[in-house]
């Protein structure tokens, strides 16, 4: 496969987990302890911080963008796993987390073998 499909690949899972984790913390599932701004902030700044060089193909980006979302696969398990209610966005979490770090990973792999 080439590697401009893994890139995509990884892009679908960014895409995906961002719109999902803005939609389940502000629509879906808001939180009554926390505010809304707090929650979000927490939430989706460790995305954004490799977000210039991830969009622009940049392989440390793309490194960075693999090992993060990590973190969001492990917060989807344990979200499946603890709360019943929320089992399909916890396992959303998971598939466009694991897309994402597939992706971003063979992506940097394939740039690696051909350099």
């Amino acid at each position: 496969m080439k590697r401009i499909y893994y890139y995509y690949i990884a892009l679908i899972g960014f895409f995906g987990l961002f719109i999902l984790l803005m939609l389940w913390n502000t629509l879906l599932v808001p939180s009554t302890r926390l505010p809304i701004a707090l929650v979000l902030i927490f939430v989706i700044s460790p995305m954004l911080i490799p977000l210039r060089g991830f969009l622009n193909g940049n392989l440390k980006s793309c490194t960075w963008m693999c090992y993060i979302s990590l973190f969001y696969f492990t917060h989807g398990i344990s979200e499946a796993y603890t709360t019943p209610a929320e089992l399909y966005y916890g396992l959303l979490e998971v598939f466009f987390s694991l897309l994402l770090c597939t992706g971003a990973g063979f992506y940097v792999y394939k740039a690696e073998k051909i350099e």
